[in-house]
């Protein structure tokens, strides 16, 4: 059969959480299944790494997909014309963006609704597309696949969609996440915190993130406490805004906040491993694929107790309330000086961390494209 994949966020060094779904399972998948041909559909020139097997062409379509006119475009147009050229049997889209112009059978990863619950996030045009398409790609898919029964849950409910329609496949850790020597350990924090202990944050600094409650739980934490400690915040700044700005300025331990911009995969997994603990506490999340990160590299997590982190973290992080800047702050304190709990969310991160494969996850993919391809 011919599988056509929008492989547009395959982007070397610059995968995020869905980018890196689409990697870990595409890379599983094509070798998987060898009766299979893939047809991977770029929207801009491609790194070869990405072309894990034989069975797999790689198309370059169209302009580089990375505006609503172009998301239209694309998906519409350019996307759609190559399903009909290479007689598709199955459009398999990781980002859950449908070509609503094609008769082919569709897979969409829908991996959350945040814009639905924090559209004041998000640009006006994107939030604009987000809300007119995407419950019309629910309604468009042949199956939905999604990442935690709490976005399945969402997805059905919001858009209508049966949930039968909808199956759950779980992220996972890179396998580069795991813990470091304390000589290495020692090393890193020279390298980015002066030698010090720090609290650290992954992912792009933008409002769902709840960068602001963060960073003022942190300096009430600093006010209270006698132990040096930094806070880095590990990605891009592409979202900061002037009320970000205004309360960084604002804190009392500003010079203690670090921002590295986005690192590469090796030096992120060491900034995570030397981590004092991880403090990735959003208003809304899909999955969260730092908090196994952190599990893997053997480091406390402090996180929401909101949307789909109970589902994912269970009883093995210290989950807080992500309005509560006294809580989080509170969070902070115990993990900085209860030893015994630090021990305890450890061993509890590496064993809830067992309940999660990559290779599980591609073949559970597989499984449901060879049910689509067999009705």
């Amino acid at each position: 059969m011919n599988i056509a994949v929008n492989t547009r966020l395959l982007l070397k060094d610059k995968m995020e959480g869905i980018g890196r779904f689409t990697f870990e399972i595409l890379k599983r998948l094509t070798v998987n299944h060898p009766e299979h041909h893939f047809f991977f559909l770029f929207d801009r020139p491609y790194n070869e790494e990405f072309i894990f097997s034989d069975n797999i062409t790689p198309i370059i379509i169209g302009l580089p997909a990375r505006h609503p006119i172009l998301f239209y475009l694309w998906f519409e147009f350019s996307v759609a014309s190559a399903l009909k050229s290479i007689k598709a049997d199955l459009f398999i889209s990781p980002d859950g963006y449908l070509s609503l112009r094609s008769k082919v059978p569709q897979l969409a990863v829908i991996h959350d609704l945040n814009f639905e619950e924090y559209p004041e996030h998000y640009p006006w045009l994107i939030k604009k597309y987000y809300h007119y398409f995407f419950p019309r790609f629910a309604r468009k898919a042949t199956r939905i696949v999604t990442v935690s029964e709490f976005s399945k849950k969402d997805i059905s409910t919001r858009y209508k969609i049966n949930p039968e329609l909808i199956d759950v496949v779980y992220n996972d850790a890179n396998s580069d996440f795991k813990p470091l020597s304390p000589e290495l350990i020692k090393e890193v924090r020279n390298k980015y915190s002066n030698g010090k202990p720090y609290f650290l944050f992954i992912g792009s600094i933008q409002p769902r993130k709840n960068i602001k409650n963060l960073m003022l739980a942190f300096d009430e934490f600093r006010k209270q406490s006698t132990v040096e400690i930094k806070l880095i915040l590990a990605g891009s700044r592409r979202w900061w805004s002037e009320e970000l700005e205004m309360r960084y300025q604002s804190l009392a331990y500003k010079t203690d906040v670090i921002f590295t911009g986005r690192v590469n995969d090796t030096d992120l997994s060491q900034l995570m491993a030397s981590a004092a603990a991880l403090t990735y506490i959003p208003f809304f999340e899909g999955f969260g694929i730092p908090i196994l990160e952190a599990f893997a590299s053997g480091v406390p997590v402090i996180s929401s107790n909101t949307t789909s982190i109970p589902e994912v973290a269970q009883a093995a992080a210290l989950l807080v309330d992500p309005i509560d800047i006294n809580g989080i702050a509170e969070a902070m304190a115990k993990v900085v000086s209860d030893d015994q709990l630090r021990n305890e969310l450890v061993a509890a991160g590496f064993q809830r961390r067992k309940g999660f494969s990559w290779d599980e996850s591609a073949e559970k993919m597989g499984e449901i494209i060879e049910k689509m391809l067999c009705t």
